[in-house]
């Protein structure tokens, strides 16, 4: 028996479910940015010690966010890296403490 479906849940929607949520974010995500690049068009000047150029304040904004996003992945690539190698090394300790457990239960007791 099929249930109707009275609440929008991810089952009543079909399987493409995440991608049409997906798309519609970055959809609006475009048009917020679309519409800030317009409204901050004005020129502004950046001192760089060698160089001054003169951006607009979107690009400029656009620029300092790609670069957050930029280092911040690199951060987060080092701690992956780093939790990925512990979790190696513990799965390398596991597989030999259980080697020893299956070697000693093999092992005859002497004495009997």
């Amino acid at each position: 028996m099929m249930w109707p479906c009275y609440m929008a849940s991810f089952d009543c929607m079909g399987g493409n479910t995440l991608v049409v949520i997906k798309l519609l974010f970055v959809l609006v995500f475009l048009i917020v940015g679309a519409s800030f690049a317009i409204i901050n068009d004005a020129p502004v000047v950046v001192d760089l010690y060698f160089v001054t150029p003169e951006l607009p304040l979107s690009l400029l904004l656009l620029l300092a966010l790609g670069f957050g996003i930029l280092l911040g992945g690199l951060a987060g690539m080092v701690y992956f890296m780093r939790v990925k190698k512990e979790n190696a090394d513990l799965k390398r300790k596991s597989r030999l403490v259980s080697e020893e457990v299956r070697n000693l239960r093999t092992m005859p007791i002497k004495g009997r």
